[in-house]
């Protein structure tokens, strides 16, 4: 699964540096699919192709966020996400609507880095 920050977030951005992947970003900053990966292109689920650099709608205006698709719970990285190992009020939580097996969070990695 992956992890999201909850609206407890007390915006102090530890998590943001920890993140393998440059998932996390502070609310209302738009993210992008290549920051932190070696994707130059991503092709959508509708066909659409969308270019690495080409910004993307803030997931939150308020709170610092996780786009989960990129979030690997830092499999391959780390033993556990250092979101919530530094998160100094346990908000980096694991997101119930986003289940992944970890071969999936290992094959997401893989696509994210170019493995």
């Amino acid at each position: 699964m992956a992890i999201m920050i909850t609206d407890e977030c007390i915006n102090c951005g530890a998590c943001e540096p920890e993140c393998p992947n440059t998932a996390i970003y502070e609310g209302g900053i738009e993210w992008t699919w290549g920051g932190g990966t070696e994707l130059n292109e991503v092709i959508q689920e509708d066909g659409t192709v969308v270019a690495g650099d080409e910004k993307q709608e803030p997931v939150s205006d308020e709170f610092y966020y996780i786009v989960t698709q990129k979030c690997t719970e830092c499999t391959g990285f780390h033993e556990e996400p250092q979101c919530a190992a530094v998160c100094p009020v346990d908000c980096c939580v694991d997101d119930p609507d986003n289940r992944e097996t970890e071969e999936e969070l290992v094959a997401k990695k893989q696509f994210l880095h170019g493995e």
